[in-house]
């Protein structure tokens, strides 16, 4: 496992990092007990980045990434959860509300400090509010000792930077934007870096769109970007490939972000995605699923309120 610097933080971490969604059920149901050990192949195949949320199965997932967790000496990962988003449509970014989440969350890990809190999809709250009240809240529990660092992440990049460039933030997190058939958030890259922001690229699969088994049936994408997928993935399967393999090798490889952050609740999947982002890209392969990912390039979707919140410009 290879490591690289989280921004101006002076923290490693894994280039693949363990999205912990999963452990909510958000992708379907599981057992506990696999899900505690995935979390345990993680650390055990190097990955020390963890990444969380109380919205993640209504705060379920925070609860078996705790369990999971017991016992492992503290140093050796990084955690990160969020604030600010509860459910599909409950969104409180207030000063009271992230403290209380925060102390919530430390109970649910069983930890007593976090290394990341990050504001849950901002675009669905007041930009210029959470910098200036749910930013300084948390920076309060960075003071206290609570909080390492802070963060904000989302879907509408124009939002992460418009809160970037007027915060003294340590990270963002954009999904779905660093992938075989999105690759908008390279664009804004040294907008991030030139403020010393650590950038976290999430969801290389495009929330399974780009797998063999392809998107669920909430995926927000429109039908012509989920049907060029699909596409994709029935021309590596005529290879004898996998689109998710190569879909987790081209966002790991070629973005130079800090982390790559993937889900799971299986450890074999965990296993599999250390080894693929080990082994070399197919370019032969590489170049066909672009050319067929082609008409639908950077092709993104509205996202709740993004399309009406674009402030900071194109990069």
């Amino acid at each position: 496992m290879r490591y690289r610097a989280l921004g101006r933080t002076g923290l490693q971490i894994s280039e693949l990092g363990f999205g912990a969604s999963p452990l909510g059920a958000v992708y379907g149901a599981f057992a506990r007990q696999d899900g505690v050990a995935t979390v345990h192949a993680a650390l055990e195949s190097g990955i020390n980045f963890f990444d969380v949320s109380p919205y993640y199965g209504a705060t379920s997932a925070e609860s078996v990434l705790g369990a999971a967790l017991h016992g492992i000496e503290r140093s050796t990962y990084v955690l990160a959860t969020k604030v600010g988003r509860y459910g599909d449509t409950e969104f409180d970014f207030s000063a009271e509300r992230v403290k209380r989440s925060v102390h919530e969350s430390l109970r649910r890990l069983g930890t007593d400090h976090l290394d990341l809190a990050q504001c849950h999809d901002i675009e669905f709250g007041d930009l210029d509010r959470i910098i200036e009240e749910t930013l300084p809240a948390l920076r309060e529990l960075q003071d206290a000792g609570t909080v390492r660092l802070i963060g904000v992440t989302g879907y509408p990049l124009p939002a992460l930077a418009y809160v970037a460039q007027r915060a003294d933030i340590d990270t963002i997190m954009s999904y779905c934007q660093y992938t075989l058939q999105d690759r908008r958030l390279a664009a804004w890259r040294e907008r991030f870096a030139e403020r010393g922001v650590g950038i976290l690229n999430a969801s290389p699969l495009a929330m399974g769109a780009l797998t063999s088994r392809g998107a669920p049936p909430w995926h927000p994408a429109s039908a012509s970007v989920l049907e060029r997928c699909a596409a994709a993935a029935a021309l590596c399967r005529e290879r004898g490939a996998d689109l998710a393999k190569l879909a987790l090798q081209y966002s790991v490889s070629g973005g130079g972000f800090s982390s790559t952050v993937v889900g799971s609740a299986d450890p074999a999947n965990v296993h599999r995605n250390v080894r693929w982002i080990g082994e070399p890209i197919d370019q032969s392969l590489l170049a066909d699923v672009e050319s067929c990912l082609a008409s639908v390039r950077e092709q993104g979707w509205i996202n709740g309120r993004a399309e009406n919140q674009q402030p900071g410009g194109e990069p």
